[in-house]
């Protein structure tokens, strides 16, 4: 017999947890499907943290979805036994004239009147002595952001949504999908299901579920070294250092690393956002160490910036993004079936929002509309071009 529901989740990662725990919290009959286990370390959730910050280098757009976002983890943390954010803060800073994500960053700032201070490079180093900063650095404190356990956050949003009466069929990836004209129905691993609404939520795999919708995602996933590193406990620990975002010319162009304090021993953690190596999510070397560049790229940003945190490698992992044209998300409904809703190429900087997401996807899903602006979302927007159009 096949079992029928109001919406099918296909990924149960961090956009789709989320949405499943705001759905089933309803009283939605909601089915979350996954090829894995979530939490897992196959998916963009995997390296135990994420930054959480609201002055946002991306495009200030970000920064109401970020305010939301933070309020709606600080709820989920009360409504939990697992720790979901520190309030570590958060820095940024770049070449003067050569840094337009911390120019926005701090932009941004201004325009939504957030608790920013705006330092120079000699500033920041006197309030965290553990850093080297050039002379001609521009540089912003944010006390009120910090950083999100991402492991902890889906296996919370988990326990809330079975707790709220949702299914979860795990280790299960989705082979088929039929659209109809008010109703879907999957073919997994496992079995057949069918619901009167899909989300599509699964990460790296998005595009190549999205084929079987009629849409040619502009999806690229990619392989993301993050490491780990002995470091100066009194200097760079969580109490006293805030997690980071720097800028740095390259060439041409410019190099942006990010990173965390260390906690408990853990040892700084660090990783470089630009990577671009695509890959297929299926046959991902996840060998740290494979490439040169796994730990050397980190290393030089540690060794000019941070020196006293560039001790012996305690621990590298590989994680994945999956980019847009523009890096900026889709999240939309499907443009030939709006009881389809897909969230899709996060590139890098998504997780943070993925309480908000799955309360947006979760609206799009029960009413087709959401209270949150998310027009520079579209799936149709012109930076995608025609890619991203139902097939004829």
């Amino acid at each position: 017999m096949v079992k029928h529901y109001d919406v099918i989740v296909a990924g149960a990662g961090s956009m789709g947890m989320a949405a499943g725990y705001y759905l089933a919290r309803q009283g939605v009959k909601v089915l979350l499907v996954d090829a894995f286990n979530p939490p897992h370390d196959q998916g963009s959730h995997y390296g135990e943290t994420r930054i959480i910050r609201h002055a946002y280098g991306e495009g200030r757009e970000y920064v109401p979805l970020a305010l939301r976002s933070q309020v709606l983890w600080d709820e989920l943390e009360k409504e939990t036994h697992h720790k979901i954010f520190v309030q570590s803060g958060a820095i940024g800073f770049g070449q003067k004239g050569n840094a337009p994500f911390i120019d926005e960053a701090i932009e941004s700032a201004k325009e939504y009147n957030l608790n920013v201070e705006r330092l120079t490079g000699a500033e920041l180093m006197e309030r965290f002595p553990g850093l080297t900063v050039p002379d001609d650095y521009d540089a912003f404190y944010e006390p009120d952001s910090g950083f999100l356990f991402s492991e902890n956050c889906i296996q919370a949003y988990r326990e809330l949504a079975e707790f709220h009466g949702a299914d979860f069929s795990m280790n299960d990836p989705v082979q088929h999908i039929e659209t109809y004209d008010d109703s879907v129905k999957i073919n997994t691993k496992n079995g057949t299901f069918t619901g009167d609404k899909l989300i599509l939520s699964a990460g790296s795999w998005n595009g190549k579920l999205a084929s079987q919708l009629g849409l040619n995602l502009p999806l690229v996933p990619s392989r993301q070294p993050v490491a780990w590193f002995e470091a100066n406990e009194a200097l760079f620990d969580a109490k006293a250092f805030p997690t980071f975002m720097v800028e740095v010319p390259n060439g041409s162009s410019r190099a942006i690393y990010y990173g965390f304090p260390t906690f408990g021993g853990c040892g700084v953690k660090v990783g470089r956002h630009e990577y671009i190596d695509a890959i297929d999510p299926d046959t991902l070397n996840r060998d740290f160490g494979s490439s040169e560049n796994d730990e050397g790229h980190i290393r030089e940003f540690l060794d000019q910036f941070m020196p006293e945190a560039s001790g012996d490698l305690k621990k590298g992992v590989i994680c994945m993004y999956t980019r847009t044209p523009d890096e900026h998300f889709i999240i939309d409904k499907h443009p030939e079936h709006p009881h389809i809703s897909i969230a899709a190429g996060f590139s890098g900087h998504g997780f943070k929002f993925a309480s908000v997401v799955g309360e947006i996807l979760s609206q799009l899903a029960i009413s087709g509309e959401t209270d949150h602006d998310i027009s520079i979302f579209r799936i149709d927007r012109p930076s995608l071009k025609e890619s991203a159009i139902a097939k004829n």
